[in-house]
């Protein structure tokens, strides 16, 4: 407890104030048995230090639940010596990143700037792939990535020799994906995603240490997936068994619930030892599913023919794929109930709106909206657009700590324009 000082006022009933080294003496006696002390002396107790509470709205990663899909990564390595690397495609919220390291090894990038952000936050091994890649961006990557990976043989031809001391690798589109949207399908009619002359990429063969089969989205089917890769295996067979390494990218949502593990790690063991190659898998929602939350707050409450929500977030501005794939995220609170709402963004796009919900109140302005699986191709998306503020980055740590690990202000916004 702490004694401050303040004066008595004319009228105070207290009367006059007894001296400060008799109010010390009395508090070191009795201060225990008595919360405050009516005098001109005011005992005021030393409050435990409360968590600070980030202003609305922010994302929110549960270092806890991140955890969790971590250590079933660590077995699938620990099971099949296959080999993951975190698609920063997906997500690359490097805060988080001292966690991961122990259980991943290395990551796996889109573009020079994503692969320069896994070398530099990450470290260990880094695969740098691009679907165009120039001149220049081989040569810089080339310093510190382990592993280019080219998506096409005239890529892999041009460039190639710019790849200094560095592993080549070559992306191969097999014809066959699991996916749930025609957008996201690797093997779509005209995909231009990887090499499909089975010649060719026989003939350029002694170039590669390496080969990227990258065909599933969201792929919660392990049958789907065991029949892809007999598919692969099939094909490519002549090819796998000049390589030193095969990544059969990321798309597979084996951290899921009541998803047959061991089957799966049976499979990626019998794959890698029929053709003697170190398996990667690149995980990216696989990893980071079901850890992170959008906290938001209800701003008004508008009615057309139903209620409608409006929120101080966007979802073309903070969960753009939900716009993108016409899809609506889930909410972990409010729950849910029997009261009908509209719940919508704020910015100027009448298609704004994240979706249509039942929930167990009544929504009204400072209701506290939670938008559940807020990380994964979500904060590597968000943007700013109409200038709307962009969500604070909070982490809650293993040992139960709330960091606030980034806030963005005006000047974010305003250096992101030129």
């Amino acid at each position: 407890m702490i004694l401050t000082k303040s004066p008595i006022s004319q009228h105070d009933p207290a009367g006059p104030a007894p001296s400060q080294s008799s109010m010390l003496r009395f508090a070191r006696r009795f201060g225990p048995h008595f919360p405050a002390i009516r005098s001109g002396h005011r005992l005021l107790h030393r409050r435990a230090p409360q968590e600070l509470v980030p202003s609305s709205p922010y994302y929110l990663i549960d270092e806890r639940k991140l955890l969790k899909n971590l250590e079933i990564i660590q077995q699938v390595r620990e099971l099949t010596g296959a080999k993951s690397v975190l698609a920063l495609k997906c997500f690359s919220t490097w805060s988080v990143f001292g966690l991961m390291r122990d259980y991943l090894d290395g990551t796996t990038s889109s573009s020079l700037l994503e692969a320069r952000l896994g070398h530099e936050k990450f470290g260990k091994e880094v695969h740098a792939y691009s679907v165009g890649f120039s001149r220049a961006e081989v040569r810089q990557v080339s310093a510190f990535a382990d592993k280019v990976i080219f998506n096409s043989i005239s890529q892999l031809k041009r460039y190639g020799h710019e790849a200094r001391g560095v592993k080549l690798g070559l992306r191969v589109n097999p014809g066959v994906s699991h996916s749930h949207f025609d957008l996201a399908d690797p093997a779509r009619r005209f995909s231009r995603l990887g090499v499909t002359d089975h010649a060719a990429l026989m003939e350029v063969a002694p170039q590669l240490s390496g080969v990227m089969f990258h065909f599933n989205c969201e792929n919660d089917q392990f049958m789907s997936f065991a029949a892809a890769l007999d598919a692969i295996g099939k094909s490519y067979g002549p090819v796998l068994k000049k390589m030193q390494w095969v990544s059969l990218g990321g798309g597979l949502s084996f951290t899921k619930d009541g998803y047959p593990l061991r089957q799966f790690c049976r499979r990626l063991k019998q794959f890698s030892k029929e053709f003697d190659v170190q398996l990667y898998l690149e995980p990216g929602e696989a990893v980071i599913t079901g850890c992170a939350e959008l906290v938001a707050t209800v701003l008004d409450v508008v009615h057309n023919e139903m209620d409608i929500a409006i929120l101080d977030i966007s979802v073309e501005a903070h969960m753009l794929d939900h716009l993108i794939y016409q899809t609506s995220p889930e909410i972990n609170a409010p729950g849910p109930g029997r009261h009908p709402v509209l719940i919508a963004g704020r910015s100027c796009l009448a298609g704004d709106v994240f979706g249509t919900y039942k929930l167990n109140q009544r929504l009204r302005p400072g209701t506290i909206i939670r938008l559940a699986d807020a990380a994964g191709y979500t904060m590597v998306k968000k943007n700013w657009f109409n200038g709307l503020p962009m969500p604070s980055i909070c982490v809650r740590r293993l040992s139960g700590k709330l960091d606030i690990v980034r806030r963005f202000s005006y000047r974010d916004y305003e250096e992101s324009l030129s």
